[in-house]
């Protein structure tokens, strides 16, 4: 009989890796939880959702096992799945913290974001994020790679995150898929067919080379079980998402205008001179900055005109108090695939730096300095560069960082006056207590532009916006994202480029409001899914799920 742990499902997986006659499933296929988005769509649900949750004990060590199915949907993450993931992490996190270890492995076979649940997939996967970030304040939080889907998208925000990470040499780790570079960014840019370059580029064996996994095992059972013992016992943890000034060095040695191949990168990888970063906040430039609904509002609530930074798409600075931080387009910059306001590896260790150093700051102080976050990102960086070194990784730090800053006690407000899309918005904003968006249907709230997520859900743009009417968690558009209660306020009478007193008047006060709403207020991201809204229709699903496993976890 094969060892293969590759060949195996989910289930399977889970099961192998727990001692024998240990292990326990958690809301599993005859509790019937399945995502409530799919029939409406003509899909077909699955009972588990794609998702296995098995408590047990691997070496004799209490352990959750995390096992996501990638036969279904790409074992893409929806608001059930997502869910399960969440509530289980949640109580292990709970049991950690009352002196009982629990050490959680997370199996990640999956392409991400589940497409035809956009939206659920975004808010899962940031508060999945926000739970691997808790929990390595206990124990290394370990992931396995086995290598049939690999770990793209906003799962693979998740797989840096995490303590360690395994994998076999058939796994793939990207936050794009190269077919969603090719249809963002062209063929010239990454060629889908060519599996020669995909495989050396985003295989394991670069990705172990220039740090992005920390371990490659053969395809076997036993040799997983091992290495997660070991893992355990050595309380390993790779820290990749506290890595920041390592890469804005690496990123100040490398012309993004030159040809950057594979044996260049590890070359580079090697001889980078690590020198700390700190942004100064942004002062008052001589010249306007490309135009952008992000930086409007930055310059807007600061009071700072012609904003200037020495990284011209990262700017913050302090007023009243409080930190503002905007990621904002610069037509001029020396990466091309940033140019719009996308988040890249500048960006996202850039704000890993700035929130850093206020966490640092303020570790003593009672009162902690609130952040406001000035959401308007279309997307992140589509570019063979960016996933070649890991954009994935600086998503990480950024999401990482303000996850730390919340759970250490800074109060933090999204405020969306213009885009809010994919890994982006995972990198900036969703790590929010309160989101707070303008109701202008000029925004657009998602997690794939139209062209990306009808070729990879094989259907056209017209059937996808037909899907759209059934499932407001595929809508583009702010106002159906308002349904899925993720959102503290819709501010209406303000549009994205309103300039007038009154209209800043409005934000403001709408700020103050959410600010005063977190007084002695959990730190976590539980308002999502407790305020009216979504307990009433926005999720349900998700309530549900955490229901199941507050009766089960225990049982």
């Amino acid at each position: 009989m094969s060892n293969s742990f590759v060949e195996l499902h989910a289930r399977q997986r889970a099961e192998a890796l727990l001692d024998a006659g240990t292990g326990r499933e958690l809301i599993g296929p005859f509790d019937d939880m399945i995502s409530p988005h799919l029939e409406p769509q003509g899909i077909v649900p699955e009972s588990d959702d794609g998702i296995v949750i098995l408590k047990g004990q691997i070496s004799g060590k209490n352990a959750l096992v995390v096992g996501i199915e990638g036969n279904f949907q790409g074992g893409g993450i929806g608001e059930v799945s997502g869910a399960k993931i969440v509530a289980a992490l949640e109580h292990a996190l709970a049991d950690n913290k009352a002196g009982k270890t629990v050490y959680p492995i997370i199996i990640l076979d999956t392409g991400g974001v589940r497409l035809q649940e956009a939206n659920y997939g975004l808010l899962s996967i940031s508060e999945i994020h926000n739970m691997v970030v808790a929990l390595k304040k206990y124990v290394p939080v370990i992931g396995l790679v086995p290598g049939r889907v690999g770990s793209f998208g906003g799962m693979s925000i998740t797989n840096a995150l995490l303590s360690y990470v395994i994998g076999t040499n058939r796994a793939r780790i990207a936050l794009n898929g190269p077919e969603v570079i090719e249809q963002e960014a062209g063929v010239q840019e990454f060629d889908s067919s060519d599996k020669d370059l995909i495989w050396s580029t985003l295989g394991t064996k670069q990705r172990q080379a220039t740090g992005i996994i920390d371990e490659v095992v053969d395809d076997d059972v036993d040799a997983f079980r091992n290495a997660i013992t070991s893992a355990i016992n050595e309380n390993k943890d790779s820290h990749r998402d506290q890595q920041g000034d390592f890469y804005l060095s690496l990123l100040d040695q490398l012309d993004p205008s030159q040809p950057l191949d594979i044996d260049g990168y590890k070359k580079l990888y090697k001889q980078v001179k690590t020198t700390e970063h700190h942004l100064a906040a942004a002062t008052e430039g001589s010249k306007p900055g490309t135009k952008s609904r992000g930086r409007q509002w930055f310059e807007q609530l600061t009071g700072i005109k012609n904003a200037h930074s020495d990284v011209p798409t990262v700017l913050h600075a302090q007023k009243n108090g409080r930190e503002y931080i905007a990621i904002v387009a610069d037509e001029n910059n020396r990466f091309p695939r940033v140019r719009h306001g996308e988040v890249g590896l500048v960006e996202g260790y850039t704000v890993a730096s700035v929130v850093n150093d206020l966490i640092k700051a303020d570790a003593n102080k009672a009162e902690k300095t609130p952040l406001i976050l000035v959401v308007d990102v279309p997307s992140q960086a589509y570019g063979y560069k960016e996933e070649l070194i890991g954009i994935h990784m600086s998503l990480a730090a950024s999401a990482s960082a303000y996850a730390r800053a919340r759970q250490a006690g800074h109060k933090v407000v999204a405020f969306i006056p213009g885009d809010a899309v994919s890994g982006g918005f995972l990198a900036h904003g969703l790590q929010s207590n309160r989101l707070i968006a303008l109701d202008d249907l000029d925004i657009t709230i998602q997690a794939m532009s139209k062209a990306s997520s009808a070729r990879i859900t094989q259907r056209t743009i017209a059937e996808l916006e037909e899907a759209t009417k059934h499932v407001p968690a595929m809508a583009y558009d702010i106002e159906n994202y308002q349904k899925l209660g993720s959102l503290y306020k819709l501010i209406s009478g303000v549009k994205s480029y309103d300039s007038s007193a009154k209209a800043i008047s409005t934000v403001e006060g709408v700020i103050d409001e959410a600010l005063a709403d977190l007084d002695n207020k959990p730190t976590d991201l539980s308002f999502r899914y407790t305020n009216p809204i979504a307990v009433q229709s926005g999720r349900v699903a998700t309530n549900k799920v955490r229901r199941l496993m507050d009766e089960q976890w225990n049982g």
